[in-house]
């Protein structure tokens, strides 16, 4: 019977150390959007729109900062065509995001 007993008490300190230690909390930062100037984007980004997107027009730029990463995201456009493209902090071209779903009613 007192072995019984004191594999329940070391049951039951086990359980009580183990409920005190606690994972300390994530939190996630807001995703900073910083607008960047069309002039101030950098010359191989600009290459390479004018290289691989002929006709398109930069509409806007924004660097966004999350969990220290920068990428830089440009929208441009030819008409009625809107296309997102992201780059690295380098101006390395990453993808080419797609284009927003409708809302259907």
């Amino acid at each position: 019977m007192k072995k019984v007993l004191f594999v329940l008490v070391l049951i039951m300190a086990v359980l009580v150390v183990n409920a005190q230690t606690t994972n300390p909390p994530i939190t996630k930062e807001k995703p900073l959007r910083t607008v960047v100037m069309v002039a101030d984007l950098q010359k191989t980004i600009t290459d390479n729109i004018a290289k691989d997107y002929v006709g398109y027009t930069i509409k806007e730029a924004a660097s966004i900062t999350a969990n220290s990463i920068v990428p830089i995201e440009v929208v441009i456009v030819k008409g009625t065509i809107t296309e997102t493209l992201i780059y690295d902090k380098n101006g390395l071209f990453v993808k080419k995001l797609p284009p927003p779903t409708p809302i259907k009613k």
